[in-house]
């Protein structure tokens, strides 16, 4: 007998992806992680498989990465198998698709605000009849009246839990199939056994029902779950923003002269490409003929554009601004700067998974250990003599007691409410557990252009240049689109363009008035090479552009600005223990040169992406927690690659999306604030676990001897969730007073640095990627 293939499980083998080093891996999004404890459980199932290297579950994107190794002389590991194994603990995978994840994210945030209205709303009108029967019960309410209350409570609980509680009830369900216990059984439970002991007590005209119990607790489980997954959802497109840079289509020679337009998925290395003015180039590769500039902040996260001339390495996603370009394709669809940008940007988000809150933690045990609460106390109680109906009674309000409603809002109520006091002080954060992490940073890490600096270009010496001269050049500036020619027009106020201006490719702009010729670019173009190599020389950070009218000339030096309050920043930051690095991508000298203005001592400059996210993981492998403050790009693998991270309002979309969080301002002040209020955040949080761990020692000892009825164990669980709430308020205090009144932890490495010493720069061009990008000391038109 021959084995027949399972048609009803789908193929996976095309989704695998071969590693550089010979092992293989898929990407699976999986329905049901909603813990901590899913999460371990994940990873651990998947441990066992043969051949499986490393299995890591990520709660915030609901993705699971696992890679193995194919060894000889046993049977290879199908992707089947771990589909099966993953169906075995009771969660549904399938291939990991982007859009498909954020449809389904975005449908389930607003099942979850349904189910939370419903239970609300089923609440508030439940807790009124049973305010009218408590109060009935102590005045002249009949058996009759008060039957009717209950029936009525009834008609409005059951179907608000069966529609309200779905959330919990699938999870319980799948995690019960599965053989195993997850936090949504015992709170599924005790909504059942209230509902079905309330319905018992009102058949048999009980003076007390339990239906408010049972709505009010689906109420706030699933307030803490919705604040949970509204949390973690916002940090679900962290790569998504590259498609806009990716192009789809490229112009490729197809004979003599001639040009199609084709997919770039049909573009091969060797392949001739035309790339237009304005085009973003779509492949990795050398230019063969031809004279453009190329926007490279992709790669060094520089404003100054670069000339691109024969020989020139281009790469994908860099924009073409003016000339007509002919590159010989090295790399296309596979393989580009644009796919590895990729590639390690998605496995540092990988990396945090491992990040686990304490709540988090201390939920892992919960299920088993309320099972046993409430399983030993009926049987406690039958042993001792009482009834089963008393017995069952004191069960269930055992399970009510102690479910982790406290526990599930001691984090995202701090959350809120530290989110909301970073939002006054113009800091947004992107990321719940970012408060947590922010709070226990010790070193910090800026890249230069558009962190410490302000994104847009100055020109440095309009003193030094007579108004007349600057007009004119400010008048020229204003037909040219690179970003030095509009430091000019915007330092000489210029609002009219001269006439009859034209673009030279990797040349400038010039014009005809009254019959002498005016040029605005390159220094070699004017004919001052000597002045702006003196210029550049005093001046390194500097970059240059000259302008000629006739016989007059000028040279500008235009640079961009330090942030007015980066200097005292940083060093407020440094008295208070933080060791502070700058990483960036420009060149030695002009690095250099921030540093010791800014009193920085540790430096690396020519960073590349690879280079960048290889420094942050040896910061975090020797122990440190690294907070990576990026506007570029080039910056985002690092940003997701570090503990936690920060990027100015200013930065690109990518980087916005793999940061943290956003500040917005051309003040660095935010960062200081961000960190000062989320360590208080975090003392607040710790106080929240333990007013929830205080609220359990002494509410499950009085519900287990039988002094808490069903309605007094929601009312005390009420009572400790409006208790956490009310601590966690503190944490909105005043941002401006957290910076000042923060204390000083023990100085690191880094404290108390000489802001006059020299700094130690490193340059890494040359490092861990083959991809460095030789750096224009003289960026021009």
């Amino acid at each position: 007998m021959t084995d027949t293939p399972d048609l009803t499980r789908p193929d996976f083998t095309h989704f695998v992806e071969t590693l550089d080093d010979g092992r293989a891996r898929l990407d699976l999004a999986v329905d049901g992680m909603t813990c901590a404890a899913c999460m371990f459980e994940i990873e651990g199932g998947l441990g066992v498989l043969p051949g499986v290297t490393q299995a890591r579950a990520n709660l915030t994107s609901g993705r699971v990465a696992v890679e193995w190794q194919e060894t000889e002389g046993s049977e290879t590991l199908a992707p089947a198998a771990i589909v099966g194994r993953l169906a075995e603990l009771g969660y549904k995978a399938y291939p990991f698709d982007r859009h498909r994840m954020e449809s389904e994210e975005h449908q389930e945030a607003r099942f979850l605000l349904r189910c939370l209205g419903v239970a609300a709303f089923a609440a508030m009108n439940v807790m009124l009849l049973s305010v009218s029967v408590w109060s009935g019960n102590v005045t002249d309410i009949t058996p009759e009246q008060r039957d009717f209350f209950h029936w009525l409570s009834a008609l409005i609980a059951l179907p608000a839990v069966a529609y309200a509680g779905q959330p919990f009830f699938r999870s319980a369900t799948r995690a019960l199939m599965a053989g195993r216990l997850n936090m949504d059984v015992p709170i599924t439970l005790g909504v059942l056994l209230a509902l079905g002991l309330s319905v018992f007590e009102t058949l048999h005209h009980a003076e007390h029902a339990y239906f408010d119990s049972a709505v009010m607790l689906l109420t706030f489980l699933l307030a803490g779950r919705w604040l949970d997954q509204n949390m973690r959802r916002r940090t679900r497109a962290v790569a998504a923003n590259l498609a806009a840079l990716k192009a789809e289509t490229a112009t490729k020679f197809v004979g003599d002269g001639e040009i199609s337009e084709v997919p770039v998925a049909a573009i091969r290395p060797g392949d001739l490409v035309l790339v237009r003015p304005g085009e973003r180039i779509a492949v990795d590769g050398e230019v063969e003929d031809g004279r453009s500039e190329i926007d490279q902040s992709l790669v060094t996260g520089e404003t100054a554009h670069v000339t691109a001339e024969r020989g020139t390495l281009v790469y994908a996603g860099t924009l073409n601004v003016n000339g007509t370009l002919r590159v010989r394709v090295g790399a296309a669809d596979r393989g580009t700067l644009l796919d590895e940008v990729t590639r390690l940007l998605d496995r540092a988000v990988e990396a945090r998974s491992h990040y686990v809150r304490l709540a988090e933690r201390a939920a892992r045990l919960y299920a088993p250990v309320v099972h046993l609460t409430a399983l030993l106390t009926v049987i406690g109680w039958v042993l001792l003599g009482a009834s089963w109906h008393f017995a069952i009674v004191t069960a269930v309000a055992v399970l009510i007691i102690t479910c982790p409603c406290a526990l599930g809002l001691a984090i995202p109520a701090v959350q809120v409410v530290a989110s909301g006091a970073l939002f006054r002080s113009g800091v947004l954060l992107s990321s719940g557990d970012a408060i947590e992490r922010l709070a226990a940073v010790d070193t910090i890490v800026l890249d230069k252009t558009g962190t410490l600096t302000l994104p847009e270009p100055e020109l440095a010496d309009a003193g030094r240049v007579p108004p007349e001269t600057l007009a004119l050049a400010g008048r020229l500036a204003l037909t040219s689109r690179h970003p030095l020619a509009a430091a000019i027009a915007k330092a000489a106020g210029a609002t009219v363009p001269l006439d009859g201006a034209h673009e030279e490719p990797g040349q400038g702009v010039s014009a005809v008035l009254d019959g002498d010729e005016l040029r605005l670019g390159r220094p070699s173009w004017c004919g001052v090479e000597a002045e702006a190599a003196r210029i550049a020389a005093a001046d390194p950070e500097a970059s240059v552009i000259a302008f000629r009218h006739g016989t007059r000339t000028a040279v500008f030096a235009v640079r961009q600005r330090l942030r007015e309050d980066a200097t005292a920043v940083l060093a407020a930051l440094r008295m208070k223990g933080y060791a502070i690095e700058i990483l960036s991508g420009d060149r030695e000298a002009a690095v250099a040169h921030v540093a010791r203005q800014l009193g920085v001592t540790t430096v690396r400059a020519g960073a590349t992406p690879a280079d960048k996210i290889a420094h942050v993981e040896a910061l975090r492998a020797s122990g440190r927690k690294v907070l990576m403050v990026g506007d570029g790009i080039n910056d985002a693998p690092a940003l997701a690659a570090a503990d936690v991270s920060l990027s100015p309002v200013t930065a690109a979309h990518l980087t916005q999306a793999a940061a943290d969080a956003v500040f917005l301002g051309d003040r660095l002040a935010p960062v200081a604030t961000a960190l000062a209020v989320t360590r208080r955040a975090r003392r607040i949080m710790h106080e929240n676990l333990w007013l929830a761990v205080v609220y359990n020692a002494i509410a499950v000892p009085v519900a287990i001897m039988g002094y808490a009825t069903p309605l007094i164990a929601a009312l005390a669980m009420s009572g400790s969730s409006v208790l956490v709430i009310l601590n966690a308020l503190r944490a909105k205090g005043d941002a401006g007073e957290a910076v000042v009144s923060d204390r000083a932890e023990a100085a690191g490495p880094g404290a108390g640095a000489d802001p006059k010493a020299p700094a130690d720069v490193v340059g890494t061009n040359g490092g861990a990627s083959a991809r460095t990008i030789a750096q224009a000391h003289q960026p021009t038109l």
